[in-house]
């Protein structure tokens, strides 16, 4: 009876001795992706203040978004822009909270608020007054800063979130949504201030709008690739041990092709590649069978898996 009791006992102790380091290790790691996303929104708001202040603000541009929106009020009106920045931002910050959840719009409130500050308290330097310059260069680091925003799980311009509102209610697209409140703004841009100036917030938004989904997607963009093929164990092999990538196999059966009605069990190979690495594995299966059917889709996003090239010895 003692030995069960003490067995019972020692056991206890070692699934709470577990529970508490795992705890402790999601702990760190939670504390780990805080950090990352301070590090991302930070140099967002950095990004952004310098593209606002050291370009767009001294030209009197403006952009398109929330942070267009401020910008045409400061310029018609001569309201502080550090204020109608935060102001302009509230109604979608409310919004973040209720479709998406209170951390989001907790990160978003601060970044919001450390973009109004650094734009009302530190001094960037007039970098050009060339007007195509401070357009794609005002947009570059403007569009930096909220995609760097986005990576760190928060954004500087609200449009975003009104976007994902309105699509879910709507058949539009949230790049539909964007768009349309976009047009709304070049528009009464023309019409309060000049063509010219809403011919330029179009060439802004645009230089933006470009680097956001280069910050967001990464530099290199991710393609799924599909193969069926007759000699698919070569293909298989090709890919694991030449290219150093992982794969999925699928047990497939054949269907109509070519050839006709054919039924019968095949392997349907699945990867994961870089755009660069395109035209290598499309020659790689061209030398193994030229009559593969091969289907390539961009990856915007994913998780785990052998996603790096792995190391080949």
């Amino acid at each position: 009876m003692f030995n069960i009791f003490f067995s019972s006992k020692k056991q206890q102790i070692e699934e709470s001795s577990f529970l508490k380091a795992r705890k402790l290790l999601e702990r760190k790691l939670e504390l780990k992706e805080l950090a990352i996303d301070i590090i991302l929104i930070t140099a967002g708001i950095f990004s952004a203040g310098f593209g606002l202040k050291a370009f767009l603000l001294p030209n009197n541009f403006i952009d398109g978004g929330a942070t267009g929106i401020s910008l045409l009020i400061s310029e018609l009106s001569g309201i502080n822009l550090s204020l109608l920045l935060v102001l302009i931002n509230i109604p979608f910050i409310i919004l973040g909270y209720n479709i998406i959840g209170k951390q989001f719009a907790i990160k978003t409130g601060l970044a919001i608020i450390g973009l109004s500050v650094f734009v009302a308290f530190i001094p960037y330097p007039q970098v050009t007054s060339d007007k195509l310059l401070v357009a794609v260069f005002g947009g570059f680091f403007l569009g930096s800063g909220i995609g760097l925003a986005v990576r760190g799980g928060a954004v500087i311009d609200g449009t975003e979130v009104l976007a994902i509102a309105l699509s879910k209610r709507t058949g539009l697209t949230i790049g539909d949504v964007i768009l349309s409140i976009n047009v709304i703004i070049f528009s009464l841009a023309a019409w309060l201030l000049s063509i010219e100036t809403a011919m330029y917030a179009m060439l802004t938004y645009l230089s933006a709008s470009k680097t956001v989904d280069f910050i967001i997607e990464g530099i290199e963009e991710y393609i799924g690739v599909t193969i069926i093929s007759t000699k698919a164990d070569k293909i298989r092999q090709m890919i694991t041990l030449k290219l150093g990538r992982g794969i999925t196999v699928y047990k497939g059966e054949r269907g109509f092709g070519k050839s006709g009605e054919k039924m019968y069990d095949m392997q349907i190979i699945y990867t994961i590649i870089t755009r660069l690495e395109i035209s290598k594995i499309k020659l790689e299966i061209e030398k193994i069978d030229p009559n593969a059917f091969v289907v390539m889709n961009s990856v915007k996003d994913m998780k785990g898996g052998m996603i790096k090239k792995r190391r080949l010895k």
